[in-house]
């Protein structure tokens, strides 16, 4: 047999021995070469992209392992019927002569991915070889997205676009929490890859509960503070540092009850007593001085 001859026939996508075991570990019968279909997809970078947004460096590298095993589907269409691909390698590609926008080493994960060769495919494995299926996009969460000018998180007042002392201002993504799909579509955000962005961001709403629950952490404070002040103004034998130590197990009713009694012992021991008297009035001797 003439192995040469073999291999060259052998058709477009079909993976080797390594890529097989890769694929196999995800699927849920073994299968055989000619069942699959193989190919590589340019997930995303680091370059600044069409939303002025872009990925950390260091967080490439991570959601090369969360793709792992995720699903590739069409425009973002988060549907079980949509599903067609699935990543089995990642790796994460450094171009060291080439520079991103934000000044460093240009970065881009890229990924291997298979789907079956049955006749519901065969159409999109066509366009896939022809060139007209080939920008992709991902999905995925991000736990932080800061200012490149000045590191905030939020409340900067630094505009996307705008550049300030010659550097350009844009949001860069870091943290990777979860990666969901990759998408196949007709216009992505990035450059090269495309990207959808969700990035976790908090609600206004649960700020303001955040920003509340602080000022009540604080207000608990304060009374607890006041009752011990009040305790040891009312009862000099006692410990202020073991009350205290009670106190701060209370909560605000029994705060309240305490400080009102404390209060009212506190007053009785050291009544108020005003600074400026009125002086009793003096009895004239004669009423008739300053009669005319």
């Amino acid at each position: 047999m003439d192995i040469r001859k073999e291999q060259t026939t052998m058709e477009p996508g079909t993976p080797d021995e390594q890529a097989l075991a890769e694929i196999n570990r995800l699927a849920k019968t073994p299968l055989a070469p000619e069942q699959v279909y193989t190919f590589a997809v340019r997930l995303c970078d680091n370059e600044v992209d069409r939303d002025l947004e872009r990925f950390d460096p260091d967080a490439l590298e991570e959601l090369g392992r969360l793709f792992l095993g995720k699903s590739g589907v069409f425009d973002h269409q988060w549907s079980a019927q949509g599903q067609t691909a699935r990543i089995y390698r990642t790796e994460l590609i450094r171009e060291a002569a080439k520079t991103t926008e934000a000044g460093d080493e240009y970065r881009w994960l890229k990924g291997w991915a298979y789907l079956l060769r049955t006749e519901k495919n065969a159409e999109l494995i066509a366009e896939i070889e022809g060139g007209i299926k080939k920008e992709v996009s991902v999905g995925c969460s991000m736990g932080k997205s800061v200012c490149s000018i000045c590191g905030a998180a939020d409340g900067c007042s630094h505009e996307k676009g705008q550049r300030y002392g010659g550097k350009l201002c844009f949001r860069e993504l870091r943290e990777p929490l979860d990666a969901y799909e990759w998408s196949f579509v007709a216009v992505p955000a990035q450059r090269s890859a495309g990207i959808l962005k969700r990035f976790y961001q908090e609600r206004e709403d649960t700020a303001l509960l955040r920003k509340q629950a602080a000022l009540g952490v604080k207000y608990l404070a304060s009374l607890r503070r006041e009752v011990v002040r009040l305790a040891m103004l009312a009862d000099d034998a006692l410990d202020g540092e073991a009350f205290a130590a009670v106190a701060a197990k209370l909560d605000e009713p029994e705060l309240l009850a305490l400080r009102k009694s404390y209060a009212e012992q506190a007053a009785r021991r050291f009544p108020t007593v005003p600074q400026l008297g009125a002086a009793p009035a003096k009895k004239r001797e004669d009423e008739t001085v300053f009669l005319v």
